[in-house]
């Protein structure tokens, strides 16, 4: 038996979502269909790509490489299948600012894809924070960008939500906390609690938490993801981030495990950004355009 492109694209909904139900919301199909296009597809595999536990679908081990390998499919096909997005002919320069997290998470591998389907595009590409992009688009010094979109809250900016990413708890390999059913904020408030504080993630911890009955105990504020993961991996405390800056390895070599949080936790929403009302210059309409094929948004006039 063969694998499809629809067992991938259900694969990869549960994956983010944690939940077939959830899944199947978000496909806008039922349950039971996501239920057997998983189970023939870990028949095709070989392998158990999903742990069921009571919180929902846990990765496997093999299930995250799988994921990896699900999309970069997924990619390929869609970029197949788009290839006369917009005119390869269009040029110009197109000036691009992005957040620290965007920049390392994100945006390299869709910024080669551009420059191969748009050869004659020069863009000019810069790492500020929030407040620089937001000020910088309104002075006209940036023409679009590329940031957490959730951030945003100038009414002279317009957004565009590319995709949601969901926030789990991490946790050391043979953590108390795997075994247990039902894992919230008054569990986690309970850990030693490493909290990330790049592109304003630390403020956007404090808005659920502040929404809890529960604080963490806050052990490090630090700026670097890859502190975040050693002291996870290492057994010094638990984070909760996205599963977009999530790698199962610490650079010691130890594992780290994510589980789904019962309490609410919202995504973290990457996305664009622009000055509102600004006429669109082509190369920022092939920009947009890009974004919109490569995640499925409805195509619109800017």
């Amino acid at each position: 038996m063969g694998l499809s492109l629809r067992q991938l694209r259900y694969f990869v909904a549960t994956a983010e979502y944690g939940q077939i139900s959830h899944a199947a919301v978000s496909l806008s199909i039922s349950q039971s269909a996501v239920t057997a296009a998983i189970k023939d597809l870990e028949l095709t595999v070989g392998v158990s790509l999903f742990n069921r536990t009571p919180q929902g679908m846990e990765l496997t081990t093999a299930g995250r490489q799988f994921l990896s390998h699900a999309y970069e499919i997924l990619a390929k096909v869609d970029e197949a299948t788009h290839l006369n997005l917009v005119s390869s002919d269009i040029e110009g320069e197109l000036v691009v600012a992005a957040t620290y997290t965007v920049i390392g998470y994100f945006l390299p591998l869709h910024i080669e894809r551009i420059r191969r389907l748009y050869p004659k595009l020069k863009i000019q590409l810069y790492e500020v924070n929030r407040e620089s992009i937001e000020e910088g688009l309104l002075s006209n010094r940036y023409d679009i960008s590329v940031l957490l979109t959730s951030n945003i809250l100038n009414p002279m900016l317009a957004t565009e939500t590319l995709l949601s990413s969901v926030r789990r708890l991490w946790l050391p390999a043979g953590h108390d906390l795997q075994r247990r059913a039902g894992i919230g904020l008054r569990e986690i408030a309970e850990e030693p609690y490493i909290m990330l504080t790049v592109d304003e993630a630390a403020h956007s911890s404090l808005r659920y938490w502040s929404q809890s009955s529960y604080q963490p105990k806050v052990l490090l504020r630090t700026s670097s993801i890859e502190a975040v993961r050693s002291m996870v991996a290492n057994g010094l405390g638990v984070a909760i981030l996205s599963d977009m800056v999530h790698r199962p390895w610490s650079l010691e070599g130890r594992r780290i495990e994510t589980v789904n949080i019962q309490d609410p936790v919202p995504p973290m929403d990457v996305g664009l950004a622009w000055r509102a009302n600004v006429e669109f210059s082509p190369p920022m309409l092939a920009f947009r355009r890009y974004f919109q094929q490569a995640y499925s948004l409805p195509g619109t006039n800017a």
